[in-house]
């Protein structure tokens, strides 16, 4: 897709994110904050049932009476997403119709940016390859949010001239959202996970923050029955691949979806929520799906506990 045809479907996703901002509203999306975030709001008189362990101390030396602490639920949230820009984002499929991985990504990004912006949060973002190439604070507003689009559009076109960077390090993005980030926060990762070693920073993130992993892949099915020629977009390294061979498209299947699994399963280990999104999916109804899926449900139950 051409950068310019990519931007007018981006400029159209307030259109579909509204739908996807209620979604957060009425169901889960408010869920997973509720009762997390509780802000000091100010000293009073202890009086009879009170907890003891809200008793504020310092002030109760200070003035020679009991006093305790009162808190409010903070209402206002942070949404910090976390997008690849790594060459292996931009293969082409060999199909050579649809989306990349990488436009894929950004579209489904943006849909989470422009549903931030339609529920007046806070929105930030990490955009990374094999470390992190820039880096947007947690701000409100549009004009902060087409800052992240127009950045990240800019990835769109020079991936040729950045192979040298050989892959993704979604260690470092996970550790320097863990660093940005000060109250408890929502994180969005959107990747094709081409990683490694990033598990223990997952699980420090999960700890402080709730985080959902979305993983961007192409179709299963190899279209041609024919000698065809894979190429990794990272280093250039080219194989021959005889696609028309039953035993290849069934070890191909499986070795997919061996590492599918193995993704699942170290995300939720971690405490994170996931999805998987192929190229062919349309984002916004995944995600209006996803934010009000039973599996969703079952992770915030989970992280309340």
């Amino acid at each position: 897709m051409e950068t310019s045809d990519l931007l007018r479907t981006i400029i159209n996703l307030p259109l579909f994110s509204k739908n996807l901002a209620e979604e957060m509203i009425a169901g889960n999306f408010s869920s997973i904050f509720k009762g997390q975030g509780m802000e000091f709001d100010e000293a009073r008189h202890y009086e009879p049932g009170d907890d003891i362990r809200s008793i504020d101390w310092n002030a109760s030396a200070r003035f020679g009476a009991p006093f305790v602490k009162m808190y409010r639920e903070e209402r206002e949230l942070t949404i910090l997403i976390l997008l690849d820009v790594s060459p292996s984002m931009h293969r082409t499929h060999i199909t050579h119709k649809g989306l990349s991985p990488y436009e894929q990504a950004l579209i489904c990004a943006a849909l989470v940016a422009f549903s931030a912006e339609h529920t007046g949060q806070r929105l930030g973002a990490l955009l990374f390859d094999k470390s992190i190439e820039k880096v947007f604070p947690p701000r409100k507003g549009r004009k902060s949010l087409m800052s992240i689009v127009m950045t990240a559009l800019q990835y769109q076109n020079n991936i040729l001239t950045r192979r040298s960077q050989y892959g993704s390090d979604i260690a470092s993005a996970l550790n320097g959202a863990l660093r940005l980030l000060k109250k408890r926060s929502l994180v969005v990762l959107v990747s094709d996970f081409y990683s490694i070693n990033w598990e223990n920073e997952m699980d420090n993130l999960c700890r402080k923050h709730d985080v959902i992993a979305i993983k961007i892949s192409d179709p299963k099915e190899l279209p041609f029955n024919g000698l065809i020629t894979l190429e990794d977009p990272e280093t250039g390294v080219r194989i021959e691949a005889p696609a028309g061979l039953d035993s290849f498209k069934e070890s191909w299947a499986n070795w997919l979806e061996e590492k599918s699994i193995q993704w699942e399963s170290k995300c939720k280990k971690s405490g994170a929520a996931v999805l998987k999104l192929s190229t062919e999916t349309d984002a916004p109804s995944a995600l209006i799906k996803f934010f009000g899926s039973r599996s969703l449900n079952r992770y915030i139950n989970r992280k309340k506990k």
